[in-house]
């Protein structure tokens, strides 16, 4: 169980990408206890944000504002089902902004003291004029209920993940290539900065587009895109909003001065980022797999297979398959490679079999796309 809000008069929710992300099935309940059958048009779990749609309209929709002007003190309200009590409503003050947490380094989020607890995860956290400024989604916690220090997704970087899901399907986010730490006083004195700040360059990747800029191990990027980087957890986020392909500029320091670097924007790859739920078009079986390694294939005594690390509501979901499954054959026609799958299925129609391998046991499974 989770929270979520609906953005659009047409049906389209946001709510957590945690929430819903190995769901068989999605049930949406109203405030005026009409429940329907949602899609998931799409989830980033990189930023922990879901898209659902439900066939409605007329929906009364939240307005949108702006988590840039939210300040440290303002008092906020978080609206949510905390362990299943539905619609509770709970407040307190925004605590930082910009907090960068462990594994989630590409979302700037608003820490909060407001009461969130599980179950409060995908719903809204408003300001005091009624308006959207984040999607409660964390908490931290050694009891694993409230401590006093809660995290929201801004809803600037949520809309701008919905509009992708919506539009292309999935989100694609900028990338430089480096590693990078924080830079703090004894850092500042050596390399010579006024204070600490900015984002140190530990490492640079090879063929990355750091690398082909000219960025170097040891370099402080000050600036990117002309906004001063503070922490180094501010850069990631600003990066990642970069659209590939685009070209911006650096302000690095480097022995003991600054200098500008032009660097071409490369394209984040992440698989799998994305699960379409309800919407399998033909050769869809709603599935992500990747090969098998040479570990895994010596492990489980194959020579070749499709390990099944996701499954959305589709045909493979009806018919029982299951994340850990390897898929060894379909019709008989083994697989060794992903683009297999898709001509095999097109080329036995509607009806397929597919030899899993499930523990030590291989089963055939029957599937109908219908």
């Amino acid at each position: 169980m989770g929270s979520g809000f609906i953005v659009s008069s047409d049906g389209v929710i946001l709510t957590n990408a945690h929430v819903v992300a190995d769901a068989d099935e999605v049930t949406v309940k109203l405030t005026d206890k009409r429940e329907y059958k949602a899609k998931v048009k799409g989830i980033d779990k990189l930023s922990d944000v879901a898209v659902l749609k439900i066939n409605a309209t007329n929906l009364p929709a939240v307005k949108i504002g702006n988590p840039q002007q939210a300040r440290v003190g303002e008092w906020v309200i978080a609206i949510g089902s905390p362990f299943g009590f539905e619609n509770s409503v709970t407040a307190g003050i925004i605590s930082a902004k910009f907090r960068s947490l462990p594994d989630d380094g590409y979302v700037p989020f608003l820490q909060t003291d407001v009461a969130v607890n599980p179950g409060n995860s995908g719903g809204p956290l408003f300001n005091m004029n009624g308006e959207v400024i984040g999607i409660n989604s964390q908490i931290f916690s050694r009891s694993g209920g409230y401590q006093g220090l809660s995290f929201a997704i801004p809803i600037d970087v949520a809309m701008q993940v919905e509009r992708q899901l919506l539009d292309r399907g999935k989100v694609t986010r900028g990338r430089l290539g480096v590693v990078i730490q924080e830079v703090n006083q004894q850092l500042a004195d050596s390399f010579g900065l006024q204070k600490p700040a900015g984002a140190l360059v530990s490492s640079v990747e090879k063929n990355s587009p750091a690398e082909k800029a000219g960025v170097e191990p040891g370099d402080v990027i000050l600036k990117f895109n002309g906004k001063e980087i503070t922490r180094s957890a501010e850069l990631p986020p600003l990066v990642s909003g970069m659209v590939p392909g685009s070209t911006t500029k650096l302000e690095v320091w480097r022995n003991g001065k600054s200098r500008e670097v032009t660097i071409n924007v490369g394209e984040m790859k992440i698989a799998n980022d994305k699960i379409k739920s309800g919407e399998q078009g033909k050769g869809e079986l709603g599935l992500a797999v990747r090969p098998l390694t040479p570990e895994e294939r010596k492990q489980a005594d194959v020579n070749a297979g499709l390990l099944v690390e996701n499954i959305a509501d589709g045909p493979a979901a009806r018919a029982g398959i299951r994340p850990g499954d390897v898929i060894l054959s379909v019709n008989g026609e083994k697989l060794s490679s992903i683009a297999q799958l898709r001509p095999l299925i097109n080329k036995y129609g509607k009806r397929l079999a597919l030899l899993i391998l499930r523990g030590d046991r291989k089963m055939f499974v029957p599937i109908d796309l219908g």
